[in-house]
């Protein structure tokens, strides 16, 4: 697979990730100056029911996501439920191989939801096109320029977002499309918006569950049009800048925004311009982007809170069509009534405990990797951890569980569930009895990063403790490996369970169990958190708080305001 330079379709012009967009400018259709203060930075304030007597075929719903897609709540008629039942569009959840299976329940039987939310750079028909720019790109394969994992907290007291900038370099995992098409496994790294072209979201779920480890429920995805279809169904969105700013520079790139100082409200194609924007936002890379699509989310946030009321049915039918239209989503959440338990679960958290963050990243070092970011090691993985173990990122803990909830009831029965198929493998009866599962161990506890040496004879020793629990048929292996921690991987659906069962008897979570096309049976794979002892060694408790290198951003932050980059006032 090619690598782009970050810059290749920003070039110009037409630059497809922050390019021409018409209008936009200072007073423009779209733009609603809201200015404040003196020369100081600016600062800114379901099924259809029968509703008992009346008419039989009113259905109230509410439709939520939070972020350029979606966050609202709609209500409509029983023909309007199937007309928009009808309209929604999906695609395979995981395309990978590496499949957690859902969100598991915690003690109080409450469970969490990650959703996948990504912003699509299609040029595939005359609106998008028309939005886009870059007529070069008209008709070719889409980037997934945006992705936010969006991890609702079990006890639903809080949200998490994490962003991965678009210019992050990864490993692409193996997708295998509907039809049988399959994307082998990249051989070096890959930019992360390129995920998507390989067989569509679903690959771009597989990989964040192969950087993550995080068991990902739903994915949502949206393009231009929905982003400014959804602008403006809301009435605007307010959103903040320091300073006077245009985003064109005297070559012609730049996403055209043109703003006054302080707090404007923004729809149509001056939002998406908005969170197209690179050239002009604190220091003119990707980064300060995501940072301008955090402010518009959590302003998006509140819009929707204040505005969308069950007492204007127009409107409500207005946010309701656009964002059915907007999205295209997994076949968990094809219905309006999956929908509408998605957004009552999402309406549970108070937006002062949603908290938007950047995955910590640092700028790689490797030939030809100019400009591109990779995960930074530790605190990358920190956040994710965090979000593995449902643990809130802005430092309050998590919620007081329901009063009715105890150990083993579900406390949220209308919560939209994962697809069944993903489950993960568990030692269940499936499994066959230890001495006839065949398994390979090999030493890896040298980790990924070469810098401590492999412990002589250590696959034997782990070999041995599985031959003393009943695995008569182990073999150490001569072949070696590099893992950071200890992984056991299986290489057939019938091997699942089998694997599970070798991870229980080794006191491995069942997140350690993975499938792959890399070996041929059931390895174990020693890694470095396990150079001695009967068992690995247990990692570091868990971080409390986000690491100041995600640059959080609290949802009841109204006063959030961008830097702008020198030379791009006006």
């Amino acid at each position: 697979m090619r690598v782009r330079h970050s810059d290749v379709r920003e070039e110009g012009a037409n630059a497809r990730a922050d390019g021409d967009i018409p209008g936009g400018g200072a007073g423009a259709p779209g733009t609603v100056p809201r200015q404040r203060g003196g020369s100081g930075p600016a600062r800114r304030s379901g099924d259809a029911r029968p509703p008992g007597r009346g008419r039989r075929r009113v259905l109230r719903w509410v439709a939520s996501v939070l972020s350029l897609l979606i966050l609202g709540t709609a209500a409509a008629g029983y023909l309007y439920y199937r007309h928009l039942n009808g309209s929604i569009q999906t695609d395979a959840l995981n395309l990978g191989e590496n499949k957690l299976g859902g969100s598991k329940p915690n003690a109080f039987g409450q469970t969490p939801l990650n959703i996948l939310l990504i912003g699509s750079d299609a040029r595939n028909d005359a609106e998008n096109q028309a939005l886009g720019g870059a007529t070069e790109t008209f008709d070719g394969p889409p980037l997934a320029d945006v992705q936010m994992l969006l991890h609702l907290s079990a006890d639903r007291s809080n949200m998490s977002v994490v962003s991965m900038p678009r210019d992050t370099m990864l490993m692409m995992p193996k997708c295998t499309e509907p039809g049988g098409t399959v994307h082998p496994a990249s051989k070096g790294l890959v930019q992360t918006n390129e995920s998507i072209q390989r067989g569509g979201p679903g690959c771009t779920v597989a990989a964040w569950t192969e950087l993550t480890k995080i068991p990902i429920d739903h994915f949502m995805m949206i393009d231009f049009k929905g982003v400014v279809r959804m602008a403006d169904a809301i009435g605007g969105v307010p959103v903040c800048v320091e300073q006077n700013v245009h985003s064109r520079t005297r070559d012609g790139k730049g996403s055209g925004l043109k703003l006054p100082k302080g707090t404007s409200v923004i729809q149509g194609e001056t939002a998406l311009q908005w969170l197209r924007t690179r050239y002009g936002f604190e220091d003119g890379t990707d980064i300060g982007r995501t940072h301008a699509q955090h402010q518009y989310m959590n302003s998006m946030a509140r819009e929707f809170r204040k505005n969308a009321k069950l007492s204007n049915p127009v409107k409500l039918n207005s946010l309701a069509q656009a964002a059915i239209e907007a999205m295209v989503v997994d076949t968990g959440l094809n219905k309006i009534d999956k929908l509408f338990d998605l957004s009552m679960e999402l309406k549970k958290v108070p937006p002062g405990r949603i908290t938007m963050t950047t995955m910590p990243w640092i700028y790689s070092t490797k030939p030809g990797l100019d400009g591109r970011v990779e995960p930074k090691p530790g605190e990358a993985e920190d956040l994710f951890r965090m979000v593995r173990e449902d643990i809130a990122l802005d430092g309050q803990g998590s919620g007081t569980p329901a009063a009715s909830a105890t150990p083993g009831a579900p406390a949220s029965p209308s919560a939209p569930g994962p697809q069944q198929p993903t489950t993960a493998p568990t030692a269940a009866a499936t499994a066959a009895p230890p001495a006839k599962i065949a398994v390979t161990v090999r030493n890896s506890t040298g980790g990924k990063d070469g810098t401590a040496a492999k412990v002589k004879g250590r696959a034997s020793e782990v070999a041995a403790l599985l031959t003393g629990k009943g695995f008569t048929k182990v073999v150490a292996d001569t072949q070696t490996g590099a893992e950071d921690t200890s992984v056991i991987r299986y290489a057939t659906d019938a091997q699942a369970a089998d694997a599970a069962a070798v991870a229980t008897a080794l006191g491995l979570p069942a997140a350690s169990v993975q499938k792959s096309d890399q070996v041929a049976g059931i390895v174990v794979f020693v890694g470095k958190d396990w150079r001695t002892g009967g068992t690995p060694t247990p990692p570091p408790p868990a971080p409390t708080k986000a690491p100041d290198s995600a640059h959080a951003l609290n949802g009841d932050n109204d006063q959030a305001c961008m830097a702008i980059q020198p030379g791009f006032t006006w």
